[in-house]
């Protein structure tokens, strides 16, 4: 390396030499002398746009992504022609979170190069992340490529994660998306050797990255602060925070919690199998996909999995799925890898064991106009969804949408929104956006709300139940793969069948019939004064009842011999 000196003057006689300097400090890794260096090479040459785009990767290097954006933009006034720069502006606009603005700078990348799998990945990124799903998978497949492309494993991860809330996909799709990403694991051990406790209880592990999570684990925690210690004994397997009291664990003395954060799967499975667990339970599914490989190493004689799926896994390590009749209908068990097991009720019966607010009465019973809302991830807003509920508001003239998310703290993010609602005749004023707040004050913005609708084909989960227990009724319908029935199971479960209706067409009718009809403030008045001691007492609240239900099908497990099929000798529980 020349001395500072050496440096200088070669800057000064060359802006190619900053360069070229900058990219050996990156070598040696001394990114803050490389910023430092490109810094003074642009006062120098303030009109080279290359020098003012290895500026900004510069900033970029050092997560200064904000200022890096800004830089990558005065680059593209000297010279728009540059890839370079296209590419690290829509890179930094996606590391804000500015999805909206990062989506035109990526597209512009690939019109200039192609062929780069990055700038397609990146954009797939942007794409879903602002509900553009199908978009979003054709440009994962294109960064995907060959086998041997660099992206290949990433961009399969990628498309089995979101498939399932593809419009375009089905349950077909699903299951070959799925079965393409487990195929890049190593084939699937043979099971471990097994010893019971000599307790006699059984040892039931439950795998989880979000255990502690707060607000998120309701079904959970329902089932697991209700197990029987004096039957099953009960591990948890924590990638990430451990449980916790605000969590909703109850922190059982007799319980096992396990560390794992960050162990490979081949030492987890054997460190699973040391702890002689009988059934491995994944709760994570594909929100935390690099889990999936600890399952085909086998650590359990059964695995099972449950809560956070809505698919199948598409992985034959799994041996069962637990759902219920309303999400998966006995004609599309051909779509699974899994023998599937119906619980009674709701597969996702919940608790809520922390604070809330108070329900709060209808909006519209104050003679405001009605209103519509919706606080579930904006990766579920797909097109299809802003076109239906647009639809709703043509025909209403006088109602509003109330749309709250995370994702919609950026001003990019929700023009975005608002142009896709003008584009289908909805003026802004009638699209109030809000972004991510602390959960108590998240929940109370429900008092804003007077019916939820909800989103497909991917339902809300957490935010379906998180509405209900506020007093908000959830106008849904009935679709064509499990994750756009989980609002009807939580629903049905909930003995409020009325809002779950046939099909889109019959979602719109209703909408705007209750929006119409002058009996619905008073109706829902009335709903929300009583709804949560109506939840209480149905199966969709009933934690407990849903905790025998699975232990029940745990006990029936283990009874199956270890050589006999595992579609032998299990049925559903009546």
């Amino acid at each position: 390396m020349p001395s500072r000196d050496e440096a200088t003057a070669a800057i000064a006689a060359d802006p190619r030499a900053a360069v070229e300097i900058a990219e050996d400090l990156w070598a040696e890794g001394r990114d803050d002398d490389a910023l430092a260096s490109l810094t003074d090479a642009c006062a120098r040459f303030p009109d080279n746009g290359v020098l003012a785009t290895c500026h900004a990767d510069a900033m970029q290097q050092v997560q200064r992504f904000a200022e890096a954006a800004a830089e990558y933009r005065r680059a593209l006034t000297l010279d728009d022609s540059q890839f370079p720069a296209w590419f690290g502006l829509g890179w930094a606009e996606l590391a804000c979170g500015a999805y909206g603005a990062a989506i035109p700078s990526l597209r512009r990348a690939v019109a200039l190069r192609p062929e780069r799998s990055e700038v397609h990945y990146n954009l797939a990124k942007c794409l879903f992340e602002l509900g553009e799903i199908d978009a979003a998978l054709d440009h994962y497949r294109l960064a995907g490529g060959s086998a041997g492309s660099m992206l290949h494993r990433e961009a399969l991860a990628s498309i089995a994660v979101i498939i399932p809330g593809s419009p375009r996909a089905d349950n077909a799709a699903v299951l070959q998306a799925r079965r393409a990403w487990v195929a890049l694991e190593p084939a699937a051990d043979a099971a471990r050797a097994h010893s019971p406790s000599p307790s006699g209880k059984l040892r039931v592990g439950y795998v989880s990255a979000f255990f502690g999570a707060l607000n998120w684990m309701k079904p959970v925690w329902g089932v697991i602060n209700h197990h029987d210690r004096a039957q099953f004994e009960i591990h948890l397997f924590c990638d990430g925070k451990l449980p916790s009291v605000d969590s909703g664990y109850k922190d059982y003395p007799l319980d096992y919690i396990h560390n794992v954060t960050g162990a490979p799967n081949d030492g987890l499975a054997d460190y699973i199998a040391r702890a002689g667990i009988d059934i491995l339970v994944d709760l994570n599914g594909y929100s935390f996909p690099d889990r999936i490989g600890l399952f085909m190493r086998r650590p359990a004689p059964a695995i099972v999995g449950w809560f956070n799926m809505y698919a199948t896994t598409g992985c034959s390590a799994f041996d069962y799925l637990i759902g219920d009749v309303a999400v998966i209908p006995a004609m599309e068990e051909r779509f699974y890898s899994e023998r599937v097991l119906r619980v009674p009720g709701s597969y996702l019966a919940f608790s809520v064991l922390y604070p809330v607010p108070e329900v709060a009465p209808p909006p519209c019973s104050a003679g405001k106009p009605l209103t519509f809302g919706c606080f579930g991830s904006q990766y579920k807003i797909t097109d299809e969804v802003v076109a239906t509920w647009a639809s709703i508001l043509r025909q209403v003239p006088r109602a509003r949408v109330l749309l709250r998310n995370r994702t919609l703290d950026n001003e990019s993010n929700r023009a975005a929104l608002h142009a896709h609602f003008a584009e289908q005749g909805v003026a802004n004023d009638r699209v109030l956006l809000d972004g991510a707040a602390e959960h108590f004050e998240f929940l109370s913005a429900y008092d804003r709300v007077d019916i939820a609708l909800d989103t497909f084909p991917y339902n809300g989960g957490t935010t379906t139940m998180e509405a209900l227990w506020q007093g908000v009724p959830v106008l849904t319908f009935n679709g064509d793969r499990w994750a756009s029935r989980t609002s009807r199971s939580l629903l049905l479960a909930a003995r409020l069948p009325e809002w779950c209706t046939a099909d889109r067409h019959a979602y719109v009718a209703e909408a705007v019939r209750l929006a119409l009809s002058p009996m619905t403030p008073a109706n829902l008045v009335l709903l929300r004064s009583t709804m949560r001691q109506r939840l209480a007492a149905t199966p969709v609240c009933n934690s407990a009842a849903l905790c025998r239900a699975l232990e029940r099908f745990y006990r029936k497990i283990a009874a199956v011999p270890r050589t006999a099929s595992r579609y032998n000798s299990i049925e559903h529980v009546n």
